[in-house]
């Protein structure tokens, strides 16, 4: 599978339940989902799944059950016989015989199948996953059960551990994990994030595999099929919207973003049925950002692209200020950038050396691996952006970037006052004969006047109110545009142009309606597991935030600074 740490197959190959194989929610001898069940295609019918259903049938669908389930199995393959694991380990010749009699399950299994010919394994392997349950959730919203097979918390971003993945979409507007999942999964997750891994409600990598150990793309919750998404929590974002509004006005406006959906999350940690405890409130399920032909729709880079025009594009890269990911490009410049930690500005900490003009904290995310030509080449086009902009006057940026992206990006970050932009999970993308472009967007939890947020019409005492104007720095781009008069003349056209449009306030209202009017009974639930008191009290004082107690008022702190903050733009914006 792509990107599986070598370290981690002997270590999965001593868990109780090494590896862990899904069948979606299906019945297998007849191939089509039950009558009432629903389907990853919204139409009621599921979308076939290759190499997860082999040549062994099961009488009953993976599923949820409370005190026992039984399974039964059979094959069509003539002279064969069935052997069974029910510890997540390929079958051999040595494996349980199947000898026609229902296993009976009591607690959490997976149920592998092979069929056997002559004492050799003959076909493909079947799998069929089993959650115990003493809990029977509902909700209105989709409802995903991440269940780790008793190994514990993940606490390493690269290691996966083995999980069953289900997920049960509403019909006729209920979703409960008492019926047929819409999606059961074999998968593997671990703890993803730089400062949110630490979060009590932890953000994760998901990646969904196939009976081989491969990556497997399958649509989630309506997305185009993948196999790499991301569970974010909006632990410090009681509105629950923040992420979701700005990836969606993003998009709108032309800029790359990843979609998601809301789904309330149980992950189950320990080895017992899967209860109330599990439950982990609402989570944004998120694409990644990647290079594929639904992500970030670039050109792709082999390992032997190592000439024009072929090692142009496409390549997508990060600033992220004090990360310690590699592959990173470093600047050849001269005076680098001091690298700080904290939140620089007034009320954060002291303020960056500007005179740096070497950019820091560069990682590619794609290609990985990036080969040495392809480093020299992108960095060669990076150093020469970044020269211009550095030149007095100005050079003739236009040459190397997309003007209109580097604009939206700026608008966005300016109005969502993200606490972040610029400096942390900063993406840019470059196709093959294209110019650099802004985006895609990521992580505005800490946004639109949440935790850390200033206020949004700053007073006149030394701060200027503009994310821009490098209170933290990673490379100083934006200093450079916003002091050239042709740049930002652009920027006020763009912006004057979308206030008519989707920045007007009637064009925002209806925004945060539409993304919050499916949340409200999920909601009360979610703000009783993660209280806003309890969230603010665990800050210590360091990130702040609204203090409303309630979802409602969380909404209406975002509302209004949004407006706040549009009136103070149209005032000041130069």
């Amino acid at each position: 599978m792509k990107n599986y740490p070598k370290t981690i197959r002997p270590r999965f190959a001593r868990l109780r339940h090494s590896i862990s194989l899904g069948l979606i929610a299906l019945c297998v001898a007849c191939g089509q989902a039950p009558p009432d069940a629903g389907g990853p295609n919204g139409d009621g019918t599921t979308a076939e799944i290759p190499s997860l259903n082999g040549d062994v049938a099961f009488s009953t669908p993976s599923q949820t059950f409370r005190d026992q389930i039984q399974v039964e199995m059979s094959t069509t393959v003539a002279g064969a016989e069935i052997r069974y694991t029910v510890d997540g380990q390929r079958p051999t010749a040595a494996s349980t015989l199947y000898t026609g009699e229902p296993v009976t399950l009591t607690t959490t299994t997976q149920v592998r199948a092979q069929v056997f010919v002559g004492g050799a394994a003959s076909g493909a392997v079947s799998t069929g996953i089993y959650i115990a349950r003493t809990v029977d959730a509902t909700s209105d919203l989709p409802i995903m059960i991440i269940d780790g097979y008793g190994e514990g918390k993940p606490t390493d971003k690269e290691i996966y551990f083995d999980a069953a993945v289900m997920i049960w979409e509403p019909v006729n507007g209920v979703a409960s994990i008492a019926s047929l999942p819409t999606m059961a999964m074999r998968g593997g997750y671990h703890v993803r994030g730089q400062s949110s891994r630490n979060f009590p409600q932890t953000p994760y990598k998901l990646e969904l595999w196939d009976n081989d150990d491969k990556d497997l793309d399958y649509p989630v919750l309506g997305m185009p099929a993948d196999s790499d998404w991301a569970l974010i929590p909006p632990y410090y974002d009681r509105t629950l919207i923040r992420n979701p509004f700005t990836f969606t006005l993003g998009r709108d406006m032309g800029l790359e973003a990843p979609r998601n959906e809301f789904a309330e999350v149980y992950l189950n940690y320990d080895a017992r049925s899967i209860g109330e405890a599990d439950y982990q409130g609402i989570y944004w399920i998120s694409e990644t950002i990647k290079n594929n032909k639904v992500r970030t729709d670039l050109k792709s880079l082999e390992e032997t692209d190592r000439a024009l025009p072929d090692i142009s594009g496409g390549y997508i890269f990060k600033f992220d200020q004090a990360a310690a990911e590699e592959p990173k490009l470093t600047c050849t410049g001269a005076d680098p950038l001091p690298s700080f930690g904290g939140f620089g500005g007034p009320g954060g900490g002291p303020r960056p050396d500007e005179s740096g003009t070497c950019w820091i904290d560069l990682e590619v995310v794609d290609p990985d691996p990036l080969n040495d030509e392809q480093a020299s080449w992108l960095t060669q086009y990076i150093q020469q952006f970044h020269d211009t902009v550095h030149q007095t006057p100005i050079g003739d940026y236009s040459a190397y970037i997309d003007v209109p992206s580097f604009i939206d990006y700026l608008i966005i970050s300016e109005l969502t006052f993200n606490v972040d932009a610029y400096v942390r999970s900063c993406y840019y993308h470059k196709d093959r004969d294209q110019k650099l472009k802004a985006g895609p967007l990521w992580d505005y939890n800490f946004a639109l006047g949440g935790v850390g947020a200033q206020s949004p019409t700053p007073a006149s005492n030394g701060e200027t109110g503009w994310r821009f104007s490098g209170q933290r720095n990673v490379n100083n781009w934006y200093q450079k545009l916003t002091a050239d008069p042709a740049f930002m003349a652009q920027v006020r056209t763009r912006y004057t142009a979308l206030r008519q449009t989707l920045l007007s306030e009637a064009a925002i209202e209806q925004r945060m309606n539409e993304l919050s009017a499916p949340l409200a009974q999920a909601a009360a639930r979610d703000l009783a597991r993660w209280p806003v008191s309890d969230i603010i009290e665990s800050s210590e004082g360091f990130l702040g935030g609204p203090t409303a107690p309630t979802w409602e008022g969380q909404l209406q702190v975002m509302r209004d600074f949004m407006m706040a903050r549009l009136a103070w733009m149209d005032a000041n914006l130069p």
